[in-house]
């Protein structure tokens, strides 16, 4: 079905007349380049101030931080050289340890813990931590050895949780660990020892969460080695779900940088933090840059920004007479290009567009009904050569058939030859179904059972054979014709020049939405070469003496009629037998009464 559209005005305008006088409008957009020349201008002149703001604030929150980690460093002077260095710890250990107690309670909102170990690792005094934990040996621990091994220097962890102590609601506390070597006097002897005090980690986080950086600027803290010690996001790049440029952090010293990460450009302030090596990173987006402090120069912008305005209005009108139809029409050939050829196509626009939007749809018709017809006519084909491949009976397997009812006969065996003589009656009784492809499991399972008696007559019980079905699935639809074609394999290609007794054993069961038929075999089995050749029809399998279907068109038929996730799956091995997999639909047969189909 087409669409119309009411006439107007433009429908017998050309495209070429009507492009002339979008042109010719759009001449005046020369005002709105004069407008973004003026505002790339200010933007230029305000990402400077940006920067200079921006490195402003990232000065302070540096000299916020050094001040902070100063205070810090100042309580281990403090601890060290007014109370440790010159008390002898055998004899004055209470007088020290009140004396940390003492400098603890004046720095307890920034400070977690103080601990004094010996060089063995022993704690000698801790506030308020009461032990280590069991099992604890911090002379394992790097920074206790890096403490030890440059005494001169101050030492700074990365944030953790604390985990050395054993002191009861503070188990998860997070913290910054500053450790320093120190002398420690017991008695006559002198030896080394660590000073560690634990930085609570919020007090840190509380400076840096209240610097902003515009609207939507952040700043982080960064190691020397490119460990994150603090960023607003800390908790998604620990958990994966976001990312930050810390590689190039590394390599960044003191000063501005333009970089672009993730496909977006940014402004990089970088400070370093006094002693500890730490960097202090100010992140400022291109898009966060703001023009609202500069009232001047954007009512210069407000007013370009008018005549802009003025001039899209125009343009949109008319740019919208020329691309809305062709755009409409490219919608609809879209459509087409991905297989829906009943989709209206468009014939509104101008002639031109309403001539090709006829011509397209027309064309779109006559590809449906040839499809339609090419597709009606493959499949009607194809079911019509399976029909007549699977109704073809081997003059042989009959001939032979009746020859062993003969015998029979004539040894008097007339209980044997009903039996065989019932079986191919029910075998062609079943084969013949009225004309109809789909029928019953249990029918199928019916018409393979009478074929195997028969062909265990004819062979003399060289083979046995078993078939075992779940009661509940014998009321199923099945494919007419699908098993016998497999065991007949199994027979004459499987067991027929083997030494022992051949097995053969026919299986139906239902799997959730799936219904799994198996016919398995001991005989000489089959390479993986062979198997191959079996689906895609190369091995040609079907025997002089059997029906002449083989398995290429046993799966071909299931999947003509059940779907392409439907068919066959075969495994064997030369000398240890075949098993063949049918996956069906568990569909119940009389849903499919009326139709052929699913």
């Amino acid at each position: 079905m087409i669409r119309t559209k009411k006439p107007d005005i433009f429908q017998k305008t050309s495209i070429r007349y009507t492009i002339f006088v979008y042109f010719t409008v759009s001449a005046l957009v020369m005002i709105l380049l004069v407008g973004m020349s003026l505002y790339g201008r200010l933007t230029a002149q305000l990402s400077a101030t940006v920067q200079e703001e921006n490195q402003a604030v990232i000065n302070q929150v540096n000299l916020t931080v050094d001040s902070y980690l100063r205070t810090i460093m100042k309580l281990s002077d403090s601890l060290y050289y007014g109370v440790i260095k010159n008390a002898d710890l055998s004899g004055e250990a209470e007088t020290v340890n009140s004396e940390i107690t003492l400098l603890y309670d004046n720095n307890k909102d920034s400070v977690s813990n103080i601990a004094l170990l010996s060089k063995s690792g022993e704690l000698l005094s801790a506030v308020p931590a009461a032990r280590l934990k069991t099992g604890m040996d911090v002379t394992e621990e790097e920074w206790f050895k890096n403490t030890l091994k440059r005494p001169e220097n101050l030492y700074f962890s990365m944030p953790h949780v604390q985990y050395i102590f054993d002191n009861g609601e503070n188990q998860y506390r997070w913290v910054i660990s500053l450790s320093r070597a120190v002398e420690i006097t017991q008695g006559t002897s002198t030896d080394q020892g660590v000073l560690l005090i634990d930085i609570a980690y919020g007090s840190l986080q509380q400076l840096l969460d209240n610097a902003a950086l515009g609207n939507a600027g952040y700043l982080y803290l960064v190691s020397g080695g490119g460990e994150l010690i603090y960023h607003p996001k800390m908790q998604l790049i620990d958990a994966g779900l976001a990312r930050e440029n810390l590689a190039a952090a590394c390599d960044y010293r003191d000063g501005n940088y333009q970089e672009v990460y993730e496909g977006k450009q940014r402004d990089v302030v970088v400070k370093s933090v006094g002693y500890t090596g730490w960097k202090l990173i100010g992140v400022t987006p291109k898009q966060g840059f703001t023009l609202n402090n500069l009232k001047t120069r954007l009512f210069m912008v407000f007013v370009a920004a008018f005549f802009v305005f003025l001039l899209a209005l125009v343009n949109s009108y008319i740019s919208s007479r020329i691309t809305a139809p062709i755009q409409e029409l490219e919608k609809s050939v879209n459509a087409l290009e991905e297989g829906a050829l009943d989709t209206q196509v468009y014939t509104g626009g101008s002639y031109e567009i309403q001539h090709l939007g006829r011509s397209i749809g027309d064309m779109a018709k006559r590809i449906q009904t040839l499809m339609e017809d090419i597709v009606a006519e493959h499949e009607s084909k194809r079911k019509s050569e399976f029909d007549v491949l699977q109704s073809q009976i081997n003059p042989h397997f009959l001939y032979n058939t009746l020859d062993i009812i003969v015998w029979m006969i004539e040894n008097e065996q007339k209980q044997e030859a009903v039996k065989v003589v019932t079986a191919l009656a029910r075998f062609f009784r079943i084969s013949l179904s009225k004309g109809k492809s789909i029928i019953m499991v249990r029918d199928e399972l019916e018409h393979v059972r009478n074929y195997l008696m028969i062909q265990q007559t004819r062979f003399k019980n060289k083979f046995t054979y078993r078939i075992e079905a779940e009661p509940e699935i014998l009321s199923f639809a099945s494919l007419k014709l699908m098993l016998q074609p497999l065991v007949e394999n199994a027979i004459y290609h499987g067991m027929e020049f083997m030494d022992g007794d051949g097995e053969i054993l026919v299986k139906a069961a239902r799997e959730k939405e799936m219904l799994m038929f198996t016919i398995a075999d001991n005989g000489l089995g089959m390479t993986g070469e062979q198997v191959e050749g079996l689906l895609t029809g190369k091995t040609h399998t079907s025997s002089r003496r059997g029906s002449g279907i083989g398995v290429k068109n046993v799966n071909e038929r299931i999947r003509l009629y059940f779907g392409e996730e439907y068919g066959l799956s075969i495994r064997s091995e030369p000398d240890e037998g075949t098993v063949i997999q049918i996956r069906l639909p568990a569909v119940e047969y009389q849903k499919l009464a009326e139709g052929e189909k699913p």
